[in-house]
């Protein structure tokens, strides 16, 4: 009998069935020939899309159909503000950094500081915007280019996406986003609102400059399904329909199935946690596919494909060689659980490090990256 799974914008449970996803999403499998094609552009594939972390799209082949042809496309992505960044925020955001090195394109970064106050009872408005900012320095902080990369939070952007989102609200039905989020009857008008806001970005810039710009949405598969409802009335309007990339989702620290959750600490490691932090919650939490007993993990070897620390090297260690040989002695039995999760311990203390140093220079330039209206 399957296991039952929930993946929505809002919450993500369960075991998740990637290869089911893609057919209830409507979306289609990164196959080897997407991949060579991409690759004529860019001269190397990101590990991410190697690794199959990008794993499904839509309409990749007709962005770079236009790419061919000479119109070349931006990219649009975000953040929804409900906290401090974790890693599993960073996954699609350091993909995207590489599509806008190869592809010299600008970077539309949405935080939904709107969205925040409405869907969490929880948090203030103030507190949400605030977030955005905070969140902000952290996108910043991997370099993405001054002058190609706008980032925006609705609420102080918003008499420009406002006046854009109401041509999307004339066609969106109550009925569609009930079926599409699974929302009733007794929530609230902002919740069902809120994807025409969501909406905007996939096609503002070609609004602003007076012509058809072509759209691509890197970001993790639970987003998909507000694209999809842009994807149907972005085309009523008279724009390209935006083209997407989906990742699957960091797991959590204590398992490997499932995602990453912002609101419960030992689940997540932080971009602001301190290295003794982190290297406390991995030994502390990591799931281990180890065995029971050193002697028995030598002679039967773990597993990796459960194993978090290893999962979560996948996202983050670039070198293929290296990941392979970690793969390879963690399954035989020459690598230990404890040893797997220094080796984890060490890579995300270094990459943070570098991190957090990069997100403090961004104080200062984060001006100019901010749209405001």
């Amino acid at each position: 009998m399957a296991k039952e799974f929930t993946v929505t914008p809002w919450k993500v449970e369960g075991e998740v069935d990637y290869t089911k996803l893609i057919k209830e999403f409507g979306v289609e499998a990164v196959n080897d020939k997407l991949l060579d094609r991409i690759k004529k552009h860019t001269n190397e594939l990101h590990y991410m899309l190697k690794r199959k972390i990008f794993f499904s799209h839509v309409d990749m082949n007709f962005i770079l159909d236009e790419y061919e042809k000479g119109n070349r496309f931006y990219l649009y992505t975000g953040r929804g503000p409900s906290g401090n960044t974790h890693l599993g925020h960073l996954v699609p955001w350091i993909f995207t950094k590489w599509l806008q090195d190869k592809f010299d394109a600008e970077l539309w970064f949405q935080m939904t500081d709107d969205e925040k106050f409405i869907f969490n009872p929880a948090l203030e408005l103030e507190e949400t915007n605030r977030l955005a900012y905070e969140n902000a320095l952290d996108v910043i902080a991997l370099g993405f280019k001054r002058g190609k990369t706008f980032i925006f939070s609705d609420i102080d952007y918003g008499k420009t996406l406002y006046k854009q989102a109401i041509r999307v609200a004339k066609r969106l039905t109550i009925s569609t986003t009930k079926a599409a989020f699974g929302l009733t009857d007794s929530d609230s008008v902002g919740k069902h609102f809120f994807t025409t806001i969501q909406s905007v970005p996939a096609f503002l810039p070609s609004v602003l400059k007076g012509k058809n710009i072509p759209c691509l949405i890197p970001c993790a598969i639970d987003q998909s399904v507000h694209f999809r409802l842009t994807r149907d009335i972005v085309g009523k309007l008279g724009y390209y329909k935006p083209a997407g990339l989906y990742n699957v989702f960091l797991p959590a620290l204590n398992g490997p199935k499932g995602k990453m959750s912002a609101s419960i600490a030992e689940t997540a490691v932080y971009t602001t946690d301190a290295p003794e932090v982190v290297e406390k919650k991995i030994r502390k939490y990591a799931f281990s596919g180890g065995r029971d007993t050193v002697e028995e993990h030598r002679t039967k070897g773990g597993n990796p494909d459960v194993d978090v620390s290893y999962q979560w090297l996948r996202f983050f260690e670039e070198d293929d060689k290296k990941l392979e040989r970690i793969y390879d002695e963690y399954k035989s039995g020459k690598l230990l659980s404890g040893e797997l999760k220094e080796i984890l311990i060490e890579k995300l203390t270094t990459f943070l490090k570098k991190h957090q140093e990069n997100r403090e220079k961004a104080r200062k330039a984060l001006d100019s990256y901010i749209l405001k209206d």
